[in-house]
């Protein structure tokens, strides 16, 4: 499935930046190939992240491969935000906000954006967003390729052959009357919502609110860069203090980010920076690795059905999808009730208070949330640790039982 879908989905991504010859219908152009590359991306991530269950039936083995693979997802965002950065930097040249403080300019503050109109398509601009996307596209066929020559998965060593797979409407009720996924699901969608909140409005904190429009970049790449190096410290905590305890890492950013809204500062900006990355690792890295428990929790519970991961890892990449949408939702919402105005260079007083809450306190009390939440989650590292002998027993139980009627079959024949 993974790689069948590939090929359209960067077809998709290419045609997101493509600049058709016509101009009424560019809305519906862009509002089809964005949906089509999220569905598409949604049908490549849900098989991709199951996988992890069908690596190995080792607890630690299988973290440390969910470790490794967000790892890679952030520097692979990185690479690629380098990447397009780098191609794209010509097409952005314009220094209209760049003003004398000595003189009396309050109108230039507000002027008209003075970007460029690439109506034609192919003038610079759209030339160098289409080489964009086709240089993240090959960057996109590269990884399908490793991961199909690289990655061999394994059936379900728990299941019997005669074990029938759970229909997908029965999986998925049963799934959200378990209580460990509930609660995992709940706390995470809120925490989701709010590193997305942090991650959406960031930029324009520091354009608008924070007086930090040229060093915005590299904030962005200190966060990424954070993150990065830490979800293998994160890897650690969690195994020496469990998962739990690792998640109170999310919270790190919550004083920072309060400071920064309350005394903008460069230096300070770049610290929070830096503990962002910390967060958003954590809050990557823990639902992922506790998603797997859950999973083994459940099929303790019902040991004749097969089938049953995908529902899990399909609901939750929903949810996950869905903490996105609110993400964008309360902050377009928000900013646009308040009068937010693209390209103009000040924004106006409202605009930056709505800008210092959805980075501040909207965030903190979401993560908050979250955590209490998650206080309920039922697993911990000694059930984990019941769970794992648990499921050897039903494993080897079910080695027996095969080997059994394979021997009554061969003796009646």
């Amino acid at each position: 499935m993974m790689l069948a879908c590939t090929p359209f989905t960067v077809v998709s991504y290419f045609f997101m930046w493509y600049l058709p010859p016509f101009v009424s219908g560019r809305v519906a152009w862009y509002l089809t190939f964005y949906c089509l590359f999220q569905a598409l991306t949604t049908l490549f991530q849900v098989p991709y992240s199951a996988l992890t269950m069908f690596l190995s039936t080792d607890q630690k083995e299988r973290d440390s491969a969910t470790a490794y693979r967000m790892t890679m997802e952030v520097l692979g965002t990185l690479i690629g935000a380098a990447l397009q950065g780098q191609i794209v930097a010509s097409a952005h040249v314009s220094h209209h906000c760049t003003v004398n403080p000595t003189v009396n300019t309050t109108d230039s503050w507000h002027d008209a954006p003075s970007f460029l109109d690439p109506s034609d398509p192919l003038s610079h601009q759209a030339k160098v967003y289409m080489i964009a996307a086709g240089v993240i596209g090959g960057v996109y066929l590269l990884g399908i390729v490793i991961l199909f020559l690289g990655v061999k998965e394994k059936d379900d060593p728990y299941a019997l052959n005669s074990d029938r797979a759970i229909p997908f409407c029965k999986g998925l009720g049963l799934t959200m009357k378990h209580g460990p996924y509930v609660k995992l699901t709940a706390s995470f969608l809120l925490i989701s919502t709010a590193v997305q909140l942090e991650q959406s409005n960031f930029v324009l904190f520091c354009t608008h609110a924070a007086g930090l429009r040229n060093h915005f970049q590299y904030l962005v790449v200190t966060i990424l860069v954070s993150a990065a190096v830490s979800i293998p410290f994160w890897q650690k905590f969690l195994q020496r203090f469990g998962k739990k305890c690792a998640a109170c890492g999310i919270s790190w950013m919550i004083p920072f980010a309060v400071m920064l809204v309350t005394i903008p500062n460069l230096i300070l900006a770049y610290f929070v920076a830096f503990v962002s990355g910390l967060s958003i690792a954590a809050s990557l890295l823990l639902p992922w690795s506790m998603l797997p428990d859950v999973v083994d929790n459940f099929r303790l519970q019902n040991p004749h059905g097969k089938g049953h991961e995908t529902i899990f890892y399909s609901s939750y990449v929903f949810f996950t999808k869905m903490s996105a949408g609110i993400g964008l939702g309360i902050s377009a919402a928000g900013l646009e009730f308040t009068g937010y105005k693209p390209g103009i260079c000040r924004q106006s007083d409202d605009v930056i208070l709505t800008l210092k809450i959805l980075i501040g306190a909207v965030p903190a009390i979401l993560i908050l949330v979250g955590l209490f939440i998650l206080l309920f989650y039922p697993i911990t590292e000694e059930s984990r640790k019941e769970t794992k002998l648990a499921l050897e027993v039903l494993r080897r139980s079910h080695q027996s039982t095969e080997n059994l009627d394979d021997h009554k079959e061969d003796t009646s024949v």
